[in-house]
């Protein structure tokens, strides 16, 4: 355990901190995952939906420090690389 004040506000700020960062990956991987259960089921319209309200919460994840940029990148590139798949096979 901490012994002086200023370890003691650290930690205080660390555990405010993770279980911010917590709440908003979890929201991020909800995102995410509805973006893909509407590609599996072939449903363009609430994939794209989905899809549009996603990106900005990977974009802002960044921002924040909670993923990488480069994870970010490759989670939007997949994600969007499907449901144009899906958009090439309802035409």
């Amino acid at each position: 355990m901490a012994n002086n004040p200023s370890a003691i506000k650290r930690i205080r700020q660390n555990e405010k901190r993770r279980a911010r960062n917590r709440s908003h990956k979890g929201h991020l991987r909800t995102a995410v995952k509805d973006v893909r259960e509407a590609i599996d089921a072939g449903n363009l319209e609430s994939a794209e939906k989905s899809l549009a309200a996603t990106l900005p919460l990977v974009d802002s994840s960044v921002g924040k420090g909670i993923i990488h940029r480069n994870t970010a990148a490759r989670t939007k590139s997949r994600l969007t690389r499907a449901v144009e798949q899906v958009r090439a096979n309802a035409s």
